[in-house]
């Protein structure tokens, strides 16, 4: 999957950094050629700003359903500082994805969120949306198995994805992946499809290790603008490449790697 923009970054730290519908619609179609078989997508107002918006989500969605037709289409649900956890499964109800990212802890702040993050995540559930929950440290990772058998969150199968590092210490402060894996191991029963993404420079040897570990990878400038040398990336696409020479190294010459 590849990350083009997030919420955050601008034309001032990649001129290549999509913002506009009509960019990312471009990158998608650069990246799947690259190598992309997924997209996670953010949307800015006017001014460049995050927004969550059903309608302006539908119209992209519905270009890209169009222009790129075999890729999975995931939006985000990301508050960026702007909004509250109900404007965001406000937005999610309207909109009713295929898929949607949802940060656990944005969901839950608190012991008192947890009626109204339930009734979200049933609703999710009973209406097709497919949610992959976001996951920042090993203790993230406890309180959705926690939240998984007590049946906040339902279902047999689940989609997670593991943050690795931060914006602001790129991979400096990122937790090894076997951290974050080994509190799955009391999820008794949860089919488990997770993926990394990660900060930095350190971006491609740490898809590379998700793999090792049968992950899938995300890859791209909302985490990363670097390829492995340090170099800075042209595009998107120049990052899904390295990443998918990287990860079809790693697999027999009878398998298609993650």
């Amino acid at each position: 999957m590849v990350a083009p923009n997030g919420a955050r970054r601008g034309k001032a730290e990649h001129p290549a950094l999509p913002i506009t519908d009509d960019e990312l619609v471009d990158t998608a179609r650069a990246c799947q050629q690259a190598g992309a078989d997924g997209i996670h997508l953010h949307i800015r107002d006017a001014a460049g700003r995050h927004l969550l918006d059903a309608g302006r989500y539908q119209a992209l969605l519905d270009r890209l359903i169009d222009q790129v037709p075999d890729m999975y289409l995931q939006v985000t649900s990301e508050t960026a500082g702007r909004y509250d956890a109900e404007e965001q499964r406000a937005m999610m109800r309207s909109l009713r994805p295929a898929q949607v990212s949802v940060g656990l802890r944005e969901m839950v702040r608190h012991p008192d969120d947890w009626p109204l993050a339930r009734d979200f995540y049933h609703w999710a559930c009973d209406n097709g949306v497919e949610i992959q929950h976001i996951l920042y440290s090993p203790d993230d990772v406890r309180g959705f198995v926690d939240a998984c058998d007590k049946g906040f969150i339902p279902g047999r199968s689940q989609l997670i994805l593991f943050v690795q590092g931060s914006y602001a210490n790129g991979s400096r402060d990122s937790i090894d992946l076997e951290d974050y894996l080994q509190p799955l191991t009391q999820a008794d029963g949860i089919d488990i499809d997770w993926m990394a993404c990660a900060f930095g420079a350190a971006e491609t040897d740490s898809l590379v290790r998700a793999a090792q570990l049968g992950g899938n990878a995300r890859v791209g400038f909302e985490n990363s603008l670097w390829n492995k040398d340090g170099t800075m990336a042209a595009d998107n696409a120049e990052r899904v490449r390295e990443v998918d020479a990287a990860l079809r190294a790693l697999a027999p010459a009878d398998q298609t790697p993650n």
